[in-house]
């Protein structure tokens, strides 16, 4: 196991610490345990520790096709797991759709503001005429009775019904080459971004950069396959994979970039 931990940033040491108490709760008891909604970078570690122990499988879960936040089911080999698990519930958002254009941080703003955990809401689903959202169950009440105002505007949260679609995510991520002279957070915004280094720096010292949703604030801070980056005003950036070094040591980098909607 100790091998494997020193793969992972050691401020994701408690997350770590977190998932082999899960582990050791589904040993001990036997039984599935379902975890709360995790952003992709969390379920790739509890799939690495989880992977490692043949006792045990994952299977996770957010409703909507591609979710970026999903809950997770640990559960001995034996357990044939079922939807009924994952403890979903979906809702659908009545506003005055004609008079008011509500967007994804006002949705999650008015969620958060009710006071309960961010790890307890799955995707806000937007497009013109429609707002989704999923929750865990066991909030479900207490948000379709709370949730009755985002700013101004007056709501009110429906059950969304069977036969009733999900949005689609319609995000494209274009794939892009680049080569860097290190895999440091200001090369690399500088060099996919086409600012200066000292604009890159400042967009980090600035608290507007998140890699993996967590706000990093530290200019040299080493980038990693997989990681996630949101830059406020310029969209998101996954790092795909580094394919070697050229002659002059520089790192060939393969970078999506999230299509901004036009």
């Amino acid at each position: 196991m100790e091998h494997l931990i020193q793969h992972f940033r050691k401020d994701e040491q408690p997350f770590i610490e977190q998932v082999l108490s899960w582990q050791r709760e589904v040993e001990d008891r036997y039984a599935p345990k379902l975890t709360d909604f995790l952003d992709p970078r969390q379920r790739f570690i509890v799939t690495s520790i989880i992977g490692q122990d043949d006792s045990m499988n994952t299977l996770c879960a957010g409703l909507f096709n591609e979710a970026e936040r999903q809950r997770m089911l640990i559960y001995p080999a034996y357990y044939e797991p079922t939807d009924k698990d994952f403890q979903l519930t979906a809702f659908t958002l009545q506003y005055p759709v004609k008079f008011v254009q509500l967007r994804h941080p006002d949705v999650l703003g008015a969620l958060l503001s009710l006071g309960l955990n961010r790890s307890k809401f799955g995707d806000i689903r937007v497009s013109e005429h429609q707002i989704q959202f999923v929750v865990a169950k066991e909030v479900a009440e207490y948000v379709r009775l709370h949730l009755t105002g985002i700013g101004k505007v007056k709501v009110h949260v429906e059950s969304l019904k069977e036969q009733e679609p999900l949005l689609i995510n319609e995000d494209e991520w274009l794939e892009e080459s680049h080569t860097v002279t290190s895999m440091r957070l200001d090369v690399i915004i500088a060099t996919v971004l086409k600012v200066s280094r000292q604009k890159a720096q400042a967009l980090i010292t600035g608290k507007k950069v998140r890699v993996n949703w967590t706000e990093r604030d530290a200019v040299a801070f080493e980038l990693q396959e997989g990681d996630i980056l949101s830059i406020r005003g310029s969209g998101r950036l996954k790092i795909i994979m580094t394919e070697g070094r050229t002659k002059k040591d520089k790192i060939r980098l393969q970078v999506g970039r999230l299509a901004q909607k036009s």
